[in-house]
C-alpha cells in the first residue's frame, strides 16, 4: 500500500507486511529475459553526456541485452541512434566502443554498404541491384532519441513514449538550480557487480541497511545512521517535529556542507541553489530502470546501471564539477571521489551478499518491512511492466 497521504498524520510506512518479488525473479534465465523485454527494452536509458559526443562524427555504442545501438553526432550537429546492424546481412557497423568516423558515412566492414549519418542507405557495391529495389527502403533501423539538460537516453521501444524528461520519478527532486550542462567530468568509477539489477535499486531505495554497511555515511548524514530516509519514515516523526537537529530533520551532520570525506566543500558552491537545497545536502533524482543523480551543493555525481545478466551488472558512477572547481589548484577533488567511491563499493559489496543467498530451494520470497515503502513502489512498478508486456505482447 502507499504511504498515508493524510495531512495530520504523513508518516511514509507501509501499516502491513507486503511479500517482496520471487527470489526466482533475481537469478532467473528466464525471469531476466522477461525484465530486457518489458523493461529495458521499453524504457529511456541513459547512454552518456553531450559532452562525450561533442564533434561532429563523433560516435559511442551502447549495450543492453542484446542489443547494440550506435549513437553519433552527424556532419550538423544533431544527435541520432541507430541499431549498429547494417541492413543487408545484420552485420554490425561499429566495431569500436567510441571514437570519431572518418567519413560522413556508415559504412559496414562486411559488404560496404555505407548509410548516411540520418541512417539512410545511399551506396550498395553490388555489381547491379535487384528489380524494384529501393534504396529508400533499407535505412538503418532508427532508435529514439532524448536529451535532458546535457544527458542523452535513448530508448529502442519502436513507439517510445514522452521523453528522457517525463521518464524521471515524480517523486524526484528538483535539480532545476544545478547548472547541469556546464559541468566537466572530473572522475569516473566503474564497476561489474554480480548482482540483479533490481537488488540494487531496492538497496538505493531503503536505509535500514545504513547503520550497519555505511558508517562514515551516517555519520555524515545522521538519519541515515537511525535507518530511516527522511522525516516521515519515524512512525513517530511527530513527537519531533519541531526538531530540526538533522537526526530527525535529515540533512549533513553539523558544520557539514557536502558529501566528501571530512564534509567540507572543495570547490566553489553552486550559486543558484537556495537555502533549503543547501541545508539538505543531497537532492536526488531518479530515472528507472537505469540512472540517478544526486545534487550536492558543489558537484554532482550520476550513475547508471546496466544489467549484464540475471546476477550481472555494470555500475558506471560519475562525478561532475564546474570547470572553475576543477581547475582552481586548492581543490580537493580527490576528498569528495573517495568518499563517494566508498559508498558505492559498500552498496556494491552488500548488494553481491544479498545475491549469494538468494538461491536457497526454501526461500521463494521475502517480506518488506515499513521503512520499506519505496521498495513496494519499485516491485509495483517492475510488476506494472510486465503486466502490460504479457497483455500486449506485440507492443
Amino acid at each position: 500500500m502507499q504511504p498515508d497521504p493524510s495531512e495530520h498524520d504523513p508518516y511514509n510506512g507501509l501499516t502491513r507486511a507486503e511479500p517482496t518479488l520471487p527470489s526466482s525473479a533475481y537469478w532467473d534465465a528466464d525471469a531476466y529475459q522477461r525484465d530486457l523485454g518489458a523493461i529495458w527494452y521499453k524504457s529511456w536509458l541513459l547512454v552518456c553526456r553531450e559532452a562525450d559526443l561533442a564533434h561532429p562524427l563523433a560516435f559511442r555504442t551502447f549495450r543492453v541485452g542484446t542489443q547494440e545501438i550506435v549513437v553519433l553526432r552527424d556532419e550538423t550537429g544533431a544527435l541520432r541512434a541507430f541499431h549498429n546492424t547494417c541492413r543487408h546481412r545484420g552485420s554490425q557497423l561499429c566495431q569500436e566502443s567510441e571514437g570519431r568516423l572518418k567519413a560522413r558515412l556508415l559504412t559496414c566492414p562486411y559488404h560496404a554498404w555505407s548509410y548516411s549519418l540520418r541512417g539512410d542507405l545511399v551506396r550498395v557495391p553490388s555489381k547491379s541491384l535487384p528489380e524494384g529495389f529501393d534504396k529508400a527502403e533499407h535505412p538503418l533501423y532508427r532508435v529514439a532519441l532524448s536529451v535532458w539538460r546535457g544527458f542523452v537516453f535513448v530508448n529502442l521501444a519502436e513507439d517510445a513514449d514522452g521523453s528522457a524528461e517525463t521518464a524521471f520519478d515524480p517523486a524526484s527532486g528538483d535539480l532545476g538550480n544545478w547548472p547541469l550542462e556546464t559541468l566537466v567530468s572530473g572522475h569516473v568509477l566503474r564497476k561489474v557487480m554480480n548482482c540483479n539489477w533490481k537488488i540494487f535499486w531496492e538497496n538505493f531505495n531503503e536505509c535500514l541497511h545504513c547503520p550497519g554497511v555505511h558508517k562514515d555515511l551516517s555519520r555524515l548524514v545522521p538519519i541515515y545512521g537511525r535507518g530511516l530516509m527522511g522525516r516521515h519514515d519515524d512512525p513517530e516523526w511527530a513527537r519531533h517535529a519541531d526538531n530540526d537537529a538533522p537526526e530527525f530533520s535529515g540533512g549533513l551532520r553539523a558544520g557539514a556542507e557536502t558529501w566528501s570525506r571530512d564534509g567540507q566543500a572543495h570547490g566553489p558552491v553552486f550559486a543558484n541553489l537556495t537555502p533549503a537545497e543547501r541545508a539538505a545536502g543531497q537532492t536526488y533524482a531518479t530515472s528507472l530502470p537505469s540512472m540517478f543523480i544526486v545534487g550536492h551543493v558543489d558537484y554532482v555525481r550520476t550513475v547508471r546501471l546496466v544489467p549484464l545478466g540475471p546476477e550481472e551488472t555494470e555500475l558506471t558512477a560519475e562525478w561532475l564539477f564546474s570547470a572553475e572547481a576543477l581547475e582552481a589548484p586548492s581543490a580537493d577533488i580527490d576528498n569528495i571521489v573517495a568518499f563517494g567511491r566508498q559508498v558505492l563499493k559498500e552498496d556494491a559489496a552488500i548488494c553481491e551478499v544479498n545475491q549469494k543467498g538468494l538461491r536457497s530451494m526454501r526461500h521463494k520470497a521475502g517480506v518488506l518491512m515499513p521503512e520499506e515503502y519505496d521498495l513496494y513502489r519499485f516491485h509495483n512498478w517492475v510488476r506494472d511492466r510486465h503486466v502490460a508486456m504479457s497483455s500486449n505482447p506485440s507492443k
